[in-house]
């Protein structure tokens, strides 16, 4: 879990960032099962609490690994202004992103979310596109729509029946918070800051903000240990917390910088 003092090498970093990829594409079903059957474990039990808790124990769980290990190598001492202010936007984004895909996926198939979650892939050549009034070099443009179209034949969407509920409007917003969180990781001036003490603080910042709808959504303090009462439902939170979250969000905040936005988004949807 060492953290690169310099900016990878881009193919290094283009390989790291698909590995990534692959993590989060591991947690389309899994979230969908663990929400599944915790509904069963809770008959009529918040959706956003299902949802809240998950995620609140994931990025607590990995903010404490990313933190003893750089405490460890004696990395946690030295805290600039931008490194805990890169962490606080990340912190902002990727909570309310995770939350929203989450409960999304209680209302929509993990194929339509996985599908919807590459809004960004169009998002964010709009976005370029009114801030440097211009609009992207073309082959980016292309391997957006391409990709979109890939992801849409894999995942089996019929674009003609579906039918943009719940679950589809949150998943859209929960795009926007991603897109916003992909521009946040590569701003320029945040080149230097080392994404180790970054992670951790993100992370930390992503479980305290879930709190409130926590306390706010649980039926009961029982609750809390009934939604993880067994094997299975324990392993589930494992391999989301160490291979989707810590895994998958360490990579992406240590290596993006090296590719860039708008051809991060596309290695995003591998």
């Amino acid at each position: 879990m060492s953290m690169p003092t310099k900016i990878p090498a881009r193919p290094v970093a283009i390989l790291a960032l698909v590995i990534a990829s692959a993590c989060w594409g591991l947690s389309f079903p899994i979230m969908h099962a663990l929400s599944a059957a915790q509904s069963h474990l809770l008959p009529g039990v918040s959706s956003w609490f299902i949802s809240s808790w998950c995620l609140t124990l994931r990025f607590f769980i990995a903010a404490l690994m990313v933190g003893t290990w750089y405490l460890w190598r004696g990395q946690l001492r030295g805290w600039t202004r931008l490194e805990i202010a890169q962490a606080v936007g990340l912190g902002i984004f990727t909570a309310c992103g995770m939350l929203l895909q989450m409960d999304g996926l209680s209302y929509t198939s993990a194929s339509s979310s996985a599908f919807i979650t590459q809004s960004y892939c169009f998002i964010l050549p709009v976005f370029f596109a009114f801030r440097d009034r211009r609009l992207p070099f073309w082959p980016v443009t292309l391997g957006c729509v391409m990709v979109l179209f890939g992801i849409g034949i894999l995942s089996g969407v019929d674009l003609r029946n579906m039918v943009l509920g719940r679950g589809e409007w949150e998943t859209l917003g929960a795009a926007v918070f991603f897109s916003a969180q992909i521009l946040w990781t590569e701003r320029p001036h945040y080149v230097s800051n080392h994404m180790g003490r970054v992670s951790a603080l993100a992370f930390t910042i992503t479980g305290a903000l879930l709190i409130p709808i926590v306390a706010l959504t649980a039926p009961s303090a029982s609750a809390l240990l009934t939604v993880y009462s067994s094997g299975p439902l324990i392993v589930c939170l494992a391999v989301l917390t160490l291979i989707c979250t810590l895994a998958g969000m360490v990579l992406m905040f240590t290596f993006q910088r090296s590719v860039g936005a708008l051809s991060a988004a596309v290695i995003y949807c591998t």
